[in-house]
């Protein structure tokens, strides 16, 4: 079995930055991140492949939405993936006063070309 990537910690965390910052700005952009076997786990409904994920992701019923981290804790897995769970605060449609909560976990695999897609993603909503 090769060796985790050393820089797990720091991929993660740069990734979680690059996808807040995309769906924040450009939803549709997203779709580079997914592929056919990606599967995404959205407050209990499931979505295979990118086309799937990505018809989900950009029909959410809100017109604008501001994602902010609390936590991003990373950890290598086979297969030199890297897994990704963060924490935040969610301001949907300029509501910054009761921010949602939310939890998100991110699987993420290495591609031929060296990058770095999305294999799993699980997201929750978090009520008290």
């Amino acid at each position: 079995m090769a060796a985790p990537n050393a820089q797990f910690a720091e991929i993660g965390k740069a990734f979680a930055q690059h996808y807040y910052q995309t769906f924040d700005t450009n939803r549709a952009a997203l779709h580079s991140l997914y592929q056919n076997e990606s599967m995404l786990t959205f407050e209990n409904e499931q979505f295979m492949g990118m086309q799937a994920i990505m018809t989900k992701l950009t029909t959410l019923q809100f017109q604008t939405v501001a994602h902010q981290t609390t936590t991003i804790d990373c950890q290598p897995s086979p297969g030199n993936g890297i897994m990704v769970f963060v924490t935040g605060n969610l301001a949907v449609d300029n509501n910054t006063t009761t921010p949602l909560k939310f939890a998100q976990t991110f699987m993420l695999m290495p591609t031929p070309s060296g990058s770095w897609y999305i294999h799993n993603d699980m997201f929750r909503l978090n009520y008290c």
